[in-house]
Formats: C-alpha cells, sequence, structure tokens
C-alpha cells in the first residue's frame, strides 16, 4: 500500500518500479505500509544503512589484509635473525675450538 497525503488517499504500490511515480504522489508526501513511515526517509535511512555496512565490511577487508600481511613478512623477519644469530654462536664456537688447539699445541710443544 502506498498511502498519499495529498489526495489522502491507499494506491497499490505500483510494483514495476523501485520509487513511486511522482504523477502518482510526490516523495516527501508518500508513505510506505502504514501511515507513519515517510518514504523519503525510509529511503535515507535503508542507503545509511546499506553504507555503514558497507564501510564495515570494507574496513574489515583492509585490516584482515593488513594483518594477514604483517603476520606473513613477521616470522620472515624472525627466521632471518634466527638464522643470523644460529650463524654467529656457530662462528664463535669455531673461533673458541681454534683458539683451545692453538694453546694445546702450544703446551704439547712446551712438554714434548
Amino acid at each position: 500500500c502506498l498511502w498519499c497525503y495529498t489526495n489522502n488517499t491507499c494506491i497499490d504500490y505500483p510494483v514495476r518500479s523501485i520509487l513511486p511515480p511522482s504523477s502518482l504522489c510526490s516523495l516527501s508526501n508518500a508513505r510506505w505500509g502504514v501511515c507513519w513511515i515517510n518514504f523519503e526517509a525510509l529511503i535515507i535511512a535503508i542507503a545509511v544503512v546499506a553504507g555503514l555496512i558497507l564501510v564495515s565490511v570494507a574496513v574489515c577487508c583492509c585490516y584482515c589484509c593488513y594483518c594477514r600481511k604483517r603476520s606473513r613478512s613477521r616470522p620472515d623477519e624472525e627466521e632471518e635473525q634466527l638464522a643470523r644469530k644460529r650463524e654467529e654462536r656457530r662462528l664463535q664456537s669455531l673461533q673458541r675450538k681454534h683458539e683451545r688447539k692453538l694453546k694445546h699445541d702450544e703446551i704439547r710443544k712446551k712438554y714434548g
């Protein structure tokens, strides 16, 4: 039902068009279903709610993509750091081993 305040009549809603044509009733005077729902206010409210949903979905997608990218890059950096530390420890170990060998060789020369 499309209620028109200009001539106080209830008209069957024109289902072929989304918005009622202005020849039937102007949009500001049209009421949908029950008399207290203004058609303009209904369209604006639906547009605002749809806009909020789209913005929230876009924000969620961007946030998830950012988090996913961040979580992917972070383990690579951590793995590189661990590999560098492991290599440093290995080199230090080899250096200490070489120093011990030199010390043992000196002791062997000293005592024959």
